[in-house]
């Protein structure tokens, strides 16, 4: 396997703000999953943590002549770190990362902590805001019930409506596929509170621990997004974005995609956990114990030394890292062998995903939809029909 002579530089750092959440989804990979670190790392980012990983970002920033980076506020939940320290740590980012170089915030909560006073902070710094919600009540509470046992379904939902009041602050919703619900009422739930972007995640996943199928033979999963990209279409009065289903759109012509669970791009963010410590993947803790960690730390190390390291060359390889499988298949360029946690066995990762069933019928079917109206691969998706206006 023959190093990139230059790898691709980091381009979004999330920053772990908070390592406590106030409600408990059963399926969370930072509190249900292989590696528990997040209950021994510190409560909440120290500002001397924020300081010095705005220094590296600045660093890595002017190293490879970015314009422009995006930070993530992550958890957790973020909004448990607190207004006054938010406000504090968003000021230290913003501060420590010279004009030159232009700073996007993004957080992503549970929604249910959201009041006045930090929509005020968030217009203060530009900060963008998703929520974590996963369709209608009975959806929803499936997985996503506070410690008590109780459902988060109606603070989340307040939260939403009260962002809706600043809509140029709403990033969107994202929402965990679950075979139990119903993938049009869900569609239409989420896209009811017009957010910009719906975001459809796969439940994380390994070859050791597969996700739940009624069927195993069926690929279940892509059947399920199937119905939620047919509605999407049929609903052109909504003119929300849905990430994975776009990204198909444009990886079938040749276009790279947005977000790192499809496609061949190398990825480009980084995590800087509470304690400074720096991970490749936080997800990669459904894996297995340690599989995240680096042994790195923004005290101590630039990010240049997290883009070369052993544990994040699988992600910058391309085909190369893939099973031999995944590099015959005629959809390599679009599915990219799948999200990378989704690809482990006790093995290593060098294994076609296990939703490779699921994406391989996503895929073909968006392909058809599109076909039939005067697309081919390689070409840009026609614009013509309204609903395909999401393409440009």
């Amino acid at each position: 396997m023959t190093r990139p002579e230059i790898p691709a530089p980091f381009r979004t750092f999330v920053l772990k703000v908070a390592n406590r959440c106030n409600i408990d989804c059963d399926y969370c990979f930072v509190f249900h999953s292989k590696d528990q670190a997040a209950r021994r790392l510190p409560a909440r980012m120290d500002l001397d943590v924020a300081r010095t990983a705005a220094r590296r970002i600045a660093e890595h920033a002017a190293a490879h002549e970015l314009r422009a980076v995006d930070v993530v506020l992550h958890g957790g939940e973020p909004l448990l770190a607190g207004l006054p320290h938010l406000a504090a740590l968003l000021g230290a980012v913003r501060d420590g990362v010279p004009s030159r170089t232009a700073v996007h915030f993004e957080l992503q909560t549970n929604g249910t902590l959201l009041a006045p006073a930090w929509l005020d902070l968030f217009e203060q710094y530009g900060v963008t805001v998703g929520v974590s919600l996963d369709g209608p009540p009975a959806a929803n509470d499936r997985h996503r019930l506070t410690h008590g046992g109780r459902s988060s379904t109606a603070a989340t939902v307040r939260g939403i409506e009260l962002l809706r009041t600043r809509p140029h602050l709403f990033a969107g919703i994202l929402a965990v596929v679950d075979l139990a619900n119903d993938p049009v009422e869900v569609h239409d739930h989420l896209a009811a509170f017009e957010p910009p972007v719906i975001d459809f995640g796969l439940p994380h996943a390994t070859h050791d621990d597969p996700p739940h199928r009624t069927d195993p033979k069926v690929p279940e999963y892509g059947l399920w997004m199937s119905r939620v990209y047919d509605t999407w279409l049929d609903r052109p009065r909504w003119r929300h974005s849905i990430r994975m289903l776009e990204d198909i759109m444009a990886l079938g012509s040749g276009v790279h995609g947005s977000v790192e669970t499809v496609g061949l791009a190398p990825p480009t963010s980084v995590v800087i956990e509470s304690d400074g410590s720096i991970e490749g993947v936080d997800t990669l803790r459904s894996v297995e114990e340690g599989a995240s960690h680096l042994g790195l730390d923004v005290f101590r190390h630039p990010f240049d030394e997290a883009l070369s390291h052993p544990r994040m060359l699988h992600r910058a390889y391309g085909p190369a890292a893939l099973a031999d499988q995944c590099r015959s298949c005629p959809l390599v360029a679009v599915c990219g062998g799948g999200y990378l946690p989704h690809r482990f066995s006790s093995a290593g990762y060098r294994n076609p995903s296990v939703y490779c069933a699921d994406l391989e019928h996503l895929i073909r079917h968006v392909q058809h939809s599109l076909r039939r109206h005067g697309w081919a691969p390689g070409a840009v998706p026609p614009h013509g029909d309204p609903a395909l206006e999401r393409t440009k």
